[in-house]
């Protein structure tokens, strides 16, 4: 049985990677070696970005309704508390929509907070 070289599959790696190397600075686009690495860093910073973005919005929410409950005479953490008090499950994204496009209807919530704590 002859022998079948890798040529073809090794070009085909490399072609890859370096496709997904297009656009980055000097050997980094054009050596396979430094590319491989290039691209596999940059995978890994993807992946972790896309979680760091979910922490982002989850800070920027609670960001938004702690100043509108301030805004309100209550402090996020009791605002929060009253609201499980009183049994209402609106997560934190709606929430801080509410606090910039719905004033009335967050400043009745956080009465509603209020007298569940009181």
């Amino acid at each position: 049985m002859a022998r079948i070289k890798g040529g073809v599959n090794a070009k085909k790696k490399h072609n890859r990677v370096l496709r997904l190397a297009k656009g980055y600075r000097g050997a980094r686009s054009k050596q396979y070696r430094v590319a491989k690495q290039s691209v596999m860093r940059a995978l890994n910073s993807s992946f972790a970005g896309r979680k760091e973005r979910k922490r982002q919005f989850r800070q920027l929410w609670i960001a938004r309704i702690n100043a509108a409950a301030r805004m309100n005479g209550i402090s996020y953490s009791r605002f929060m508390y009253g609201l499980k008090l009183a049994n209402v499950d609106i997560n934190r994204k709606m929430l801080a929509e509410m606090a910039v496009n719905d004033a009335e209807g967050f400043s009745t919530l956080a009465e509603l907070a209020k007298s569940k704590i009181a």
